[in-house]
């Protein structure tokens, strides 16, 4: 379901071997998160990180993303973070508080740890929308956040 990883051209700048990054993965549109994971973590090793050098971690929605990415982050060893999440609009206004939550929530971590925390979460007005960057016709998002934590640590 992940695409063809048309995102990922060659290897990185750097030596990605020995890197280690967390994808913490939300269990809520599980179908469409897993999607994503697998472009992520398939991006993540054709650019050259090592399967066991991608640690994954699932939270239960995409609120609860940022502390995880924040314990993950913490550790020493890890080098970035990518969240992986799906948020589809309901008929409440629900919809509006997670995603800038979750933005919020990631992008201050950025700032904070001066680690790349990658927001790799959708936020669509429905399901179909959500498939269609998860590896559908728009390519697979996960495959996008994959490339953005790399080239965010080739700056850094």
């Amino acid at each position: 379901m992940a695409g063809t990883l048309k995102t990922v051209s060659g290897k990185s700048k750097i030596n990605l071997s020995n890197k280690k990054i967390a994808i913490v993965v939300a269990e809520w549109n599980e179908d469409v998160t897993e999607a994503l994971f697998d472009g992520a973590h398939q991006a993540l090793h054709a650019l050259g990180v090592k399967k066991s050098n991608i640690i994954r971690v699932n939270v239960p929605g995409s609120f609860e993303l940022p502390l995880a990415a924040q314990w993950m982050a913490e550790k020493k060893d890890i080098d970035g973070v990518i969240c992986i999440g799906c948020v589809i609009q309901g008929d409440t206004p629900h919809f509006d508080y997670i995603c800038q939550a979750v933005a919020y929530g990631v992008m201050k971590l950025n700032l904070k740890i001066n680690k790349p925390i990658i927001f790799g979460v959708l936020t669509t007005l429905n399901k179909k929308q959500a498939l269609e960057r998860a590896g559908g016709k728009l390519g697979n998002k996960g495959e996008e956040a994959a490339v953005t934590v790399v080239k965010m640590l080739e700056i850094h």
